[in-house]
């Protein structure tokens, strides 16, 4: 038995991972070559955008900011502080020459369990909080929904047994009828056969105000949404405002990479890939690939995949603004992302 969740992209924790993937898309948009590590923090009116940057262009970060948060759904007015520096030359003479932004350890991940290569109750529940956007966005019927949302799905033997969504909603609409419209155009679909599964909609009875009104926000708290919902193991570091010179961005991709590489070429069911750093060095401390029953594929890895900072950066051609559309429903699974390819 076991559970995962995930978050809408009006979650103020998932506000933040997208403000702060935006300014590092708008750098690389004109910088390929910039050095980014943006944070922020949302609560209650207040919106604080800070960092390093070392690049030859400006960007408004604030207007940035402000434009997302209109985008993704919300009205009220933020009172707006930003603090962006340049990177540590102390950290910048290890990164020049090609050596890891930081020292850490990143896994990767991949099963045969579902066409994403994810496992079957990720997949499942990014659906159920992108579906609560889409409704939000494109059902005439569901113009009382809001941006912030939650959902979560518990699996045992294989199957799902409990469903919870929670939702943020305009205050003119029962709860009785939230879950109504909800099972019918969101869990049904995608859960499929309900017979068995406890079923949770807005178990607190009401959710009417959400983001930053009621809660704060931080870039990287989502980690496990972001990567395979605690299935696996977890090194700690978050991706998003990070350009590629972070390993805990880069090398967790291209963990992510050679571990759906090694499962679709047939060597294994499933494959968890680890690598460690050292600060300023280019070669790994540890490279290891795992297979179900704890097969050593570490031959194949190393064989196949490159894992200084620099290799990663020309094999995934991660200089490019791409980020923006990882901040929100997960950074693995999804189509159009370099490290999704099967090479």
């Amino acid at each position: 038995m076991y559970t995962v969740e995930s978050v809408t992209s009006g979650h103020p924790d998932k506000v933040c991972d997208q403000i702060s993937d935006a300014i590092l898309d708008t750098y690389l948009e004109k910088d390929p070559r910039a050095r980014v590590a943006v944070e922020s923090f949302g609560s209650h009116g207040l919106l604080v955008v800070g960092g390093e940057v070392t690049s030859a262009h400006e960007v408004d970060a604030a207007g940035i900011a402000r434009n997302l948060y209109r985008h993704i759904g919300y009205t009220d007015t933020l009172q707006l502080v930003t603090n962006i520096i340049r990177q540590s030359p102390d950290i910048a003479q290890g990164v020049d020459t090609g050596g890891a932004g930081d020292q850490g350890i990143m896994y990767g991940y991949a099963t045969r369990e579902t066409p994403e290569y994810m496992p079957r109750a990720v997949a499942l529940v990014h659906k159920l909080t992108k579906g609560l956007e889409d409704l939000r966005r494109n059902d005439p019927e569901c113009p009382w929904l809001g941006p912030d949302g939650k959902a979560q799905i518990t699996m045992h033997d294989g199957k799902v047994r409990a469903v919870l969504v929670s939702c943020q909603h305009a205050e003119t609409i029962s709860q009785p009828e939230i879950k109504a419209v909800l099972t019918e155009k969101l869990i049904a679909p995608v859960i499929g056969d309900l017979t068995g599964v406890d079923v949770f909609v807005n178990p607190t009875g009401k959710f009417v105000v959400g983001g930053f009104t009621a809660d704060t926000g931080l870039t990287g708290r989502k980690i496990m949404v972001d990567t395979y919902g605690g299935m696996i193991q977890h090194g700690g570091g978050a991706f998003s405002g990070k350009d590629a010179t972070k390993v805990d961005r880069s090398a967790a991709y291209m963990a992510r990479f050679a571990a759906k590489n090694i499962v679709a070429s047939g060597l294994a069911n499933e494959c968890t890939v680890s690598v460690a750093y050292a600060i300023g060095r280019a070669e790994p401390l540890m490279v290891h690939a795992e297979g179900e029953n704890g097969k050593d594929l570490s031959g194949a890895l190393k064989e196949k995949f490159d894992f200084r900072p620099a290799a990663i950066i020309e094999r995934l051609n991660l200089r490019r603004p791409i980020y923006l559309k990882t901040a929100a429903y997960g950074h693995f699974g999804k189509d159009g992302l370099p490290w999704e390819e099967v090479a």
